[in-house]
């Protein structure tokens, strides 16, 4: 994850653009919170669901991860998944039967890598964009 030292704060990050930073600053702080929640779990705590038609936290981990993606194709690249990127990703977007079919067996560091990794290609794109760019609209 971005050293994040001023957490609380949204703030200018040194090789962002100001409201870019701002942003950033709030995904941050999100993400600091998701982790904090789940820091420690089992692969067993991660797998739970409370009854037939729930989520489990794991599964839930690879939601955000999988949104993040389908949220950088589009506003990056302005395009949906294709039929390999939905093979990888659709089980966490979908979550239901299929989340909990596919999703489980895998511990924390699983998940938490598959988040940064993720969230490295926001920032790495982030540094190439301008402000002007969030002000930008289109069909979605």
């Amino acid at each position: 994850m971005y050293d994040t030292p001023n957490l609380l704060l949204i703030t200018d990050i040194p090789g962002y653009a100001p409201q870019i930073s701002r942003l950033m600053s709030m995904m941050n702080y999100a993400r600091s919170t998701t982790l904090r929640s789940v820091e420690g779990l089992t692969t067993e705590q991660l797998d739970y669901t409370i009854d037939e038609t729930s989520n489990s936290i794991g599964s839930l981990l690879l939601h955000f991860a999988a949104v993040e993606v389908a949220y950088q194709l589009e506003t990056f690249e302005h395009r949906d998944l294709n039929e390999e990127e939905m093979k990888i990703w659709g089980a966490a977007l979908k979550l239901g039967d299929q989340g909990r079919a596919e999703i489980k067996g895998n511990n924390l560091d699983y998940y938490l890598n598959i988040l940064n990794e993720v969230r490295s290609k926001t920032y790495e794109v982030f540094k190439t964009k301008t402000d002007d760019w969030l002000y930008e609209e289109y069909p979605f």
